[in-house]
């Protein structure tokens, strides 16, 4: 995974497996997992969602959708307050229709819980981040 840091920008390659850790960025040190990862590939994808030992809250959207762009700075609070405990990423489903087609999503925004490599929960729908956490069973 190649997370980058929201306090100096460096990018760093951090393994899936490690993100329990508190991974820190080896320039700044300052921490890289308060913020939901942006996935970038179907193998970066893989990685995260087996390799992760916390579980992975994935939300599916796109640019174009009114709803995905107001249900971010909820997931960025879902990132902070839980933080250490689970994972936060997102698939831009335009990017990468392979991954939305394989889950099946059919409307965005819809957030799937992952807990080693398996759907465990989905919901659909932009709601505050307390809600999305209750749906997912958080």
């Amino acid at each position: 995974m190649i997370l980058r840091c929201h306090a100096c920008g460096q990018s760093n390659r951090v393994p899936a497996a490690k993100l329990a850790a508190g991974p820190r960025c080896g320039s700044c040190k300052g921490a890289l997992d308060a913020h939901p990862i942006a996935v970038g590939s179907e193998a970066e994808f893989q990685e995260l969602v087996q390799g992760s030992p916390l579980p992975v809250v994935v939300d599916y959207w796109a640019a174009w959708c009114g709803p995905c762009r107001s249900v971010a700075p909820e997931l960025e609070r879902l990132a902070r307050e839980r933080q250490g405990q689970l994972v936060v990423a997102k698939v831009d489903t335009e990017a990468l229709p392979g991954v939305a087609q394989r889950f099946g999503i059919r409307g965005i925004p819809t957030m799937i819980l992952f807990r080693q490599g398996q759907e465990v929960r989905r919901t659909s729908g932009a709601m505050p981040a307390a809600q999305i956490a209750a749906q997912l069973g958080l």
